[in-house]
């Protein structure tokens, strides 16, 4: 493949998502690309930018900060018009949006017809409904978007079928590339001294389903089940579930310690439960089971294409009692979830790695490139 000029634009520095344009920038440049990032400037913190800061030698095309505002509003007009300067300097062959904000500054970037406008949303716009009129905004902008879309890239064959569903049929490709996990993540992760009974890793916010996991913990300790957890994670609603952990009577056994590396945090329990009520496909449930780390999680988004065939073994979302049963399910076979953790860690291995992402979104970009030579757009 020749030489291509890539720019990644995304907002908030931090997630999952973030995780998956570092990785996928290092690659890139790595297999001889030019490489450039815009973020937001606003988000993300010391972490970010210590992160950003250690990638930039190898962003040929430059890294840049500028604010990016969560709401709609007039204040987009910058971040658009800094993403067209951009461009035009770099003379991208692709611009790569990635979550709702960074995909709507990629394609609607003036004078960018010879480039690429690939998007990859992350869950983003589509976790939201047409019932709200929040979710009728952004979904009926997705499907004004859809016409500057030349390559949609989703990250699990869930989020594409929930994309036709909400927005619509593709305008350009589409592509489902699954994210993915080097080689090193697969060393097995042990529990540090004092590790609690449960590790939650994931921003502090209602989708997660972290109330969820209190009242589970509730439950089981009304049973005679007196565990720990440490919630990993910011977010807005870190005061009011540190609330609801007191009202539980849970101030002195769940500990938000806030954000940290995955398999740092990964090493402070011994059950990892992921409550979520949505999701995309979270690397969190990669990284526990490339760690081989003790799992629990609900059956939302791309998570059942991630477990395959032991997919039965997934909770139902929505409900603190299903939680509760398969903690104590979890804790009281050890054996079964032994088996299953390993299970779980050769099936990840097998189908999801950086390697096989990389290419996969590589092969992608190749594909609309050619279709806009044989449009005459280059």
């Amino acid at each position: 493949m020749s030489q291509l000029n890539i720019l990644h634009v995304f907002r908030a520095p931090v997630g999952g998502l973030f995780r998956h344009v570092m990785d996928l920038a290092r690659a890139q440049a790595e297999c001889g690309h030019r490489v450039g990032l815009i973020a937001d400037s606003s988000t993300g913190g010391d972490r970010a930018a210590a992160a950003l800061d250690s990638i930039a030698p190898l962003m040929a095309l430059g890294v840049t900060r500028i604010p990016m505002s969560r709401q709609v509003g007039p204040g987009d007009w910058t971040p658009i018009l800094h993403v067209t300067r951009r461009a035009r300097a770099a003379k991208a062959d692709v611009l790569h949006g990635h979550g709702a904000k960074g995909g709507a500054y990629a394609r609607l970037a003036l004078g960018s017809r010879r480039a690429v406008r690939a998007y990859t949303p992350h869950g983003g716009s589509l976790l939201f409904g047409h019932d709200t009129l929040a979710g009728k905004l952004y979904l009926t902008t997705e499907r004004l978007l859809m016409r500057r879309s030349d390559l949609l890239l989703f990250e699990s064959q869930y989020s594409a079928d929930m994309s036709e569903r909400k927005v619509g049929p593709p305008h350009g490709l589409l592509r489902v590339v699954h994210n993915g996990v080097s080689r090193t993540e697969f060393e097995p992760i042990v529990p540090a001294d004092g590790a609690t009974d449960i590790v939650f890793i994931g921003e502090l916010r209602h989708i997660k389903g972290i109330d969820l996991l209190i009242d589970a913990m509730a439950a089981l300790r009304r049973e005679g089940r007196p565990l720990t957890a440490t919630l990993v994670g910011a977010g807005a609603e870190r005061d009011a579930l540190v609330a609801r952990a007191a009202n539980a009577g849970l101030s002195e056994a769940i500990s938000f310690p806030g954000a940290m590396p995955a398999r740092e945090a990964l090493r402070l329990g011994r059950l990892m439960v992921v409550s979520s009520r949505a999701e995309s496909l979270p690397y969190v449930v990669l990284e526990a089971a490339a760690g081989s780390v003790p799992l629990v999680t609900t059956r939302v988004g791309g998570i059942p294409e991630i477990y395959g065939p032991l997919a039965e073994a997934l909770i139902q979302p929505e409900s603190s009692a299903a939680i509760a049963t398969a903690i104590a399910d979890a804790l009281d076979h050890p054996e079964t979830m032994r088996q299953r953790t390993q299970a779980l860690h050769e099936r990840v291995a097998r189908y999801f790695s950086i390697d096989a992402m990389v290419d996969g979104v590589l092969d992608g970009y190749q594909a609309a490139l050619q279709n806009l030579r044989n449009s005459g757009r280059r």
